[in-house]
Parts: C-alpha cells; structure tokens; sequence
C-alpha cells in the first residue's frame, strides 16, 4: 500500500510508509548520534537554556545576550525544522586527519606504491593536501560543539543578576540548575526571583557652577529621571547624555559628561531611591598644577572660512579675502564660489553662544554639498576673554568629473546587445554650489525575431541623454527660510532627460522633465515636492502592436477562423488585415453580433490597443512623504512609511478651457495634437520589521495604491498604472501576469488603476551568510472608475476582495555584506482567475512554481 505524502501537492507523489520511516530514521539518527559524537565520556552537549523570571519565560534579546554559553546555532524553519546543521558539519571532519593520514597511507609502503604508480609522488602530496584542506573547511564552516561548562553557567547567572540590579531590583536573586541527560545532553534552567524593585524617591541638584545651575533650572522639565520612576541605570545614563548635550549647545565649551555624577542612597528608605545629581566645575589640568574654575558659556566672536586649502598649496599665502555678513572669507587663489553659496551652509554666526548641533549641522550641510573633501571645523578659544574663534577649512573636489560604463545584456527581444554610457559632472558649475550632471547612453541589439533575414545583425538600438541640476537651497522668487529653514538640507533639482528606441516594442520617443523641492524636516523623515514633471511619450511604430502583444493577436486570429473570416490554416496579417477585421467586427459586417463573447473580446482588444498605442503628455504635480526609522544597516527592528500624492492635467485643462480650445472628436482637449492625460493617484507604503534576535526577523508590508482618472481622460497612462507579480511582489505569478481582479486574461501586461498587496516573511539564519525565508504574498489589481467594463476585472466593493490571490513559498539568500542574493519559489496557494471553489492549491507544486531571482531583500 501507498499513502499520500504530506508533501504530495509540492512534489506531486507518493511515498511508502517504509520509506517514510527510514527517512524519519536517518533523521533521528543523525541528530540523535552524530550530534555528540565527538564528545568525551564525561561531557554533554548544551541543547537549550531557559531564564525564567518571577515564573515567566524571558525572551528578551538582550538579556539573552548576558548567556555567555548558547546551544549550537540550527536551522530554524518554524513548525517544521530546527537541526543543528553547522554542528553536523563540524562533525564530518576528523580531529586527527594528519594521524590518520600519517597512519593509513604513509605508514604503508606498499599503499603509497601503489598509488605512485597511478599517481605521481607529486600528484599523491596534492591528494593529501586536498584531503587536510577539505578537512579544515568542515571545521571553519562547521560549528565546535558546545560543551556544558559550570564556571560559564555561574559567570552568566552573575550577568544576570547585575542587569537587573541596574533595573531597579536590587534585592534580586539568581541560581540555576542543570538537567543532564543518558545520552551526552544539558539544558540549563536559569531561575531569576525579582523580588520588590527600587524607586526614586527624591532628585537634589547640587551644582557648583551658577551658569551650569540656571541652564538647568531652565531645562529639567526634559529630565530622564523622575520622582516615582523604578530605578533604571540607562535613565541616569540618558539623563547625564541630555544634560551633556544642553549645556554644550548653550555656550559651555568645555563641559563634559565627566562633570555629571550620580549619588544614590538606599539604606533604610524602604525600597525608596534617594539621589543627588552633581555636577562640579571644570577641572583644568596643567603639566605641574591642577586648576578648578567655573563654568563660563561661550560666544563666537569670529567665523573664519579658508575655501581653498590643500596639502599642496598649505604653505601658500592668502591672496583674496572677503567680508560678508559676519563671516571672513580667505582664498590662495581667487574665490570660486559666491559668498552666498558658502555661508548658507554655515549655521555657526558671529555672536551666537557656542553649540554643538550648530557644529553637527554645519559638517553635515557641507558634506551634503559634495563640493568639499573632508571639511574640517576647529575653534580656537580667545584667551582674553570668552569667546571662540571658528575656523572651517575647505578643500575642494575638482570641478570635472568623467565616467564611463558598459554593458552587455540579453533578454527575451534580444540575443545580445551592448550598451554605452558616459557621464560628466560638473561642480560649482554657476559659482553657486551647484552640480550640473550631463550623461548620454548608446545601445544596439540584434533582435530574436528579425522581420527581414536581410537586415543587419545588429538591428535594435536605443540611445538617449540626461541633464540634472542639483541647486542646494530652494530655487524660489521669494525666501523660504521661515518655512523651510536651511538646517534641513533644502535642495532643488532640475532634470531634462530624452530616450529613443528603434525596433523595440512600438519605437517609442520619449521627453521629460521635472523641477522639484526636496528637504528633512527630521534624521527620518524626506520630503519631496515635485513641482512641475512633465513626460512627453510618442509610439513610432505602432504598426508593430500584435507584433509585441503576441497573445492578443493570436486570440484575435483564433476568432476569424472560428467565424471563418480566414481559413483555418490562414493567419490574420498585421497591421493592415488585423486591423480591418477588427472594424468589420465592430461594424457589424461578420457574423458575430453585439452581445456575443467574441465580439466583446474584439472590442476589449481594441480598446486595449488604442490606449497602449497612444501618445501620451502627462503633465503633473506630486508630494512625497517619507518616514525611515531604520538606525542602520544593521539594524532589525524598524519601520518605513511611505506616502505620495499625485495631481495630472489640472492645469492645462484649465488652460484649455479658459482659452477657449476646442475639443476633438474624443470630446478632449489637445495639446500639440495629444490628448493630456487628467488623474489623481495616491499610494501608501508600510514597512515593518520585528527583530527575533540574531538575523531572525519577522518582515510585514502592506501597500494600496489607487489612480482615478477624470476631465480629460478615461483612462490611465500605461506608465502610471498598477501591475502584479514579480520578485518584489508576489511571488508566486511573474511580473504582469496577475490580475486584474478574477479575470482570466493572457495578455503580455495585465496592468489597471487600484491596487493592493499585503506580505509577510519570516528570515532565518542557516549558517554562515546564507540566510532562509518562509513568506505569504497576497493582492490583486482591479479596474475602478474608468473605461474598463470587464466584471470579472474591476472592483465593485468588498465582494471583490475574494479575488485577492495569495502566494507562499520559500526562498534562499545568501548575504554578500554590501548586497545580498536572493532566490524565491513562489506556489499559487489562492488563484482568483481559477472557477469558484477550485481556487485553493489547485496548482500548488513545483511544476506550477515561478522561481525568483532578485538583489536584496523584496521589501
């Protein structure tokens, strides 16, 4: 007899219970044996520890940390697997190789004759090396196991009993206890009793400096300690930061966090804290004498920028010096920037007291500019009185620079092509800041599929250019800097840029241009506002269209033989045949009438094709919103918000209609002989990421996205749709062929106005850099409120929500540290395009599978 496997809907068979139980078998054997095999009589293995706190499991990650021994890292695939697999490794190589060696082959002779008659005695030294070296690899990429060790057990009992001290619970208690098993296995129990926590009771300042006590007094309501708090050590550490940081950016120069200090006291108060907070005077330390003096809040009594030093000219004389509002200005050779141009980037002022966040600021804006190598900050400190003179010095970058790149590609319309690209960048280029930024790209291909075998071979080609501007402030009539202020980083960018393409799709033209504001309000926020972005897009070859939507010819084409427009064995030619069939359908001159599947179909096909076919002038307005609270690359547990707003074609309609324009035949306007595109569209992106410890995270996105066409236009640019499936979406449908809705269309680009796409994903370390993942996908496109009739393929409410398709799989990724690789099998777990009831894992098996491969991670 047979039985289903469990993994019979992926694998698509059956496996015997017999085979079934010597896998189980060989699985217990290997962890059950291999595992400790290389353990000594007297040892065991650590498989798990547990810290259990006032009765309750602790899965915090970093009171984990405090455990100086942890089991063998494994492979964690949740509810199926957790192996060891990095110990097993470690297992498979041999402790003594060079004994073994030394005592199976060398210590023979007449093995070691043998094999010098196959192999040379060079050839047999390489056979053993090869064998050390393989030997060595199992150990680095293996894991040594961990061996139960009591001193370590005692030493992270302490850790924990010093962390929670510094939470409050001083009178804690710590022991542990160890369960040691027949067969070589420990699990330590770490039982934690918390005993009643400690609070603050009272908050004295003692403070010898009077500056030092009036900029306290007039801050402490930001304090990190209060009365009533449970004791915390990181408090009184953040509290001693937050001080720092406020007398540094209110003139105190020398202050430190060294002059902070925290007494507590907590004999007989009753599990009260009471805790004095002083802070002494400045300390100054000569090489015979010690100095203690007060405090004294600085000002800036001079800015000094040096613009164009270097290790060449360091010895040169200063030839050109400017004064311009407060700031002094020194140059070897003549000055290369506008004054403006400098000092808007310099937020240290003669007269303001001293500041930190002035300083940060400062560096940051001159870094952002890309002008300066390494800009350098220094303040010397006037002796005859109180004030600091501020000396920023400069090096610049040279003002050209040239790159080039090339590449060679392949797809499905071509066999090979090769591209070119140049670039030159310009600094400075208005004496302003400013970066000017001029590329231009070149490519050829020769096609899969050429028309004429007479053609030359390289018959596909693509070229275009680019101008961008880069203006580090906002490029306005009037100043910004009440609205926007210069500290966060205002930018304008200006960008022209033009692409041809012959025999690629329809040959398209296009022209765009943007002009947009950009500026941080906050380290995690951006913000974008795109003023004007206009986007000039023309169809040369439109004949080609069935050429490039192969599917829609060929159900086209299976139509006239159906009614028998053409014979079966005929084929529709294009443009001119398949285009006059389409009419007669239309018209009513073949046998097929209004209400008939086909004819529908027809239409929808040439609906489809005049949208896809024509020109496009988009004239629009958007604003990004933008929310990073990722720390670093490192970092595991964040979120990202995202959000975009977009408005097309509102103002030339009410150009249109103010002038007086006339409509064409349509009932739109015109300009330059294309009908604008009119829409609002809107997204909204959320990011979450929840660290499990390690490179263990749980990874959630949502996205909804939504494009409303109005005035002029029935419809939406193909550019501005929605489409679905793909690496970075779902991940069980390639990319365009999901959707729309429960249609069960075959077109090349399924794409429409409304989307949305939830994912979650649970990454786990294997070993070394290779990382695993488990995922679900779910989402859909529809069309709502255009020109799209289909009910199978636009929303009507919530009822449309059951065709939301849902995928799931599995995927490898190996990390690279500056980029990772990424592969992804996505299986069709919920198809909406499939009938009612036969919809969920109907197609759930490798050969139905879509196999991703992507950079990075898919969000």
């Amino acid at each position: 007899m047979k039985l289903p496997c469990r993994f019979a809907p992926i694998c698509g068979s059956h496996c015997s219970p017999s085979k079934f139980i010597v896998f189980v078998m060989i699985g217990v054997f290997l962890y059950s044996c291999s595992a400790v095999k290389r353990l000594n009589a007297n040892e065991h293995l650590l498989t798990e520890y547990t810290i259990i706190a006032n009765d309750k499991k602790v899965n915090n990650e970093r009171i984990n940390n405090l455990i100086l021994q942890k089991p063998n890292a494994k492979i964690k695939i949740p509810l199926l697997l957790s192996l060891p697999l990095r110990l097993h490794i470690y297992n498979l190589a041999r402790p003594n190789i060079d004994s073994i060696i030394q005592a199976k082959v060398l210590d023979n002779p007449e093995k070691v004759a043998r094999k010098i008659k196959i192999l040379s005695r060079k050839q047999l030294e390489k056979e053993l090396q090869a064998r050390r070296d393989f030997n060595a690899w199992l150990k680095r990429t293996g894991e040594a196991p961990v061996i139960y060790d009591e001193a370590k057990a005692e030493r992270s009992a302490t850790n924990l009993k010093k962390y929670y001290f510094s939470k409050g619970w001083f009178n804690n208690q710590v022991d542990f206890t160890v369960e040691k098993t027949d067969n070589k296995r420990a699990k330590v129990n770490y039982n934690v009793t918390l005993n009643q926590p400690y609070v603050l009771d009272s908050i004295k300042p003692f403070i010898a400096t009077p500056a030092i006590d009036s900029l306290y007094q007039k801050f402490k309501k930001g304090a990190t300690i209060k009365i009533g708090q449970q004791y915390d050590e990181e408090n009184f550490a953040a509290e001693r930061e937050r001080l720092n940081t406020t007398f540094r950016n209110n003139g105190i120069f020398h202050f430190s966090q060294e002059n902070i200090r925290f007494e507590t006291d907590t004999i007989n108060t009753d599990h009260k804290v009471k805790t004095d907070l002083i802070i002494s005077n400045r300390v100054i330390r000569n090489e015979d004498s010690t100095i203690v003096v007060p405090f004294k809040a600085y000002k800036i009594k001079d800015v000094n920028i040096f613009t164009d030093y270097s290790y060449e000219n360091r010895t040169q004389s200063i030839t050109d010096t400017i004064n311009y509002k407060g700031f002094t200005l020194y140059s070897i050779d003549k000055l290369k920037f506008r004054p403006k141009a400098l000092t808007d980037a310099i937020f240290i002022s003669k007269g303001k007291v001293y500041s930190d966040l002035d300083r940060t600021r400062t560096s940051r804006y001159l870094n952002d500019l890309q002008m300066f190598r390494y800009p350098s900050i220094q303040f010397v400190e006037n002796e005859q009185d109180t004030t600091l003179t501020a000396n920023i010095i400069l090096e610049p970058r040279k003002k050209y620079g040239l790159s080039f790149d090339m590449d060679i590609t392949q797809s499905n319309i071509q066999s090979i092509g090769f591209s070119f690209s140049t670039g030159l960048k310009i600094r400075n280029v208005f004496r302003g800041a400013e970066t000017l930024e001029l590329s231009a790209i070149g490519a050829i291909g020769s096609s899969k599929d050429k028309a004429n075998p007479d053609d030359a071979f390289f018959d596909i080609n693509e070229y275009g250019a680019n101008a961008r501007l880069t203006i580090p402030r906002l490029f306005f009539p009037i100043n910004t800097e009440r609205i926007i202020p210069k500290f966060m980083s205002p930018s304008t960018i200006i960008n022209f840029s033009t692409t041809s393409q012959q025999n690629i799709g329809l040959d398209k033209q296009t022209l765009s241009s943007i002009f947009s504001y950009n500026w941080l309000p906050s380290r995690t926020v951006t913000n974008t506002l795109e003023l004007f972005n206009v986007q000039f897009v023309k169809n040369l070859n439109i004949a080609n269209y069935f050429g490039v939507y192969t599917n829609s010819f060929a159900r086209l084409n299976t139509i006239a033989q159906n009614i028998n427009y053409i014979g079966n064995d005929e084929t529709l030619t294009f443009p001119a045949q398949a285009q006059q069939f389409i009419n007669d359908v239309l018209s009513n001159n073949t046998s097929l009438s209004p209400t008939d599947d086909d004819f529908i179909l027809v239409n929808n096909i040439e609906e489809r094709k005049q949208r896809l076919t024509e020109n496009n002038l988009i004239f629009s307005s958007s604003f990004d919103y933008k929310k990073d609270k990722r720390d670093n690359i490192f970092d595991n547990d964040f979120s990202i918000f995202k959000f975009r707003v977009e408005i097309a074609g509102n103002l030339l309609q009410n150009i249109s209609r103010i002038s007086g324009k006339s409509k064409n035949e349509n009932g739109n306007y015109e300009v330059f002989g294309v009908a604008f595109s009119q829409y609002v569209k809107t997204e909204v992106d959320y990011v979450k990421y929840f660290s499990q410890g390690g490179n263990n995270v749980l990874a959630f996105r949502s996205y909804f996205g939504i494009a409303i066409p109005y005035g002029n236009s029935n419809s939406i640019p193909f550019a501005e749709s929605f489409f679905a499936g793909g690496p970075n979406d779902n991940r069980a449908w390639t990319a365009y062929n999901l959707g729309p809705g429960s249609s069960q269309t075959t077109n090349e680009f399924n794409e429409a106005n409304l989307k949305i796409h939830l994912s979650a994903e649970q990454r786990f370390n294997m070993f070394g850099n290779l990382r695993g993942a488990l995922f679900i996908d779910a989402g859909n496109i529809w069309n709502v409120l255009d020109n799209v009739e289909d009910d199978a393929a636009t929303f009507g409410g919530l009822d449309s929500l059951k065709d939301i398709a849902i995928g799931s799989g599995f995927g490898l990724r190996y990390d690279f540290r500056f980029f990772v690789l990424r592969g992804d099998i996505g299986f069709k777990t919920y198809d909406p395009s499939q009938p009612e009831g036969s919809r969920w894992f109907k197609k759930y098996n490798f050969s139905n599978a879509v196999y991703n491969i992507g950079i990075n991670y898919p969000f």
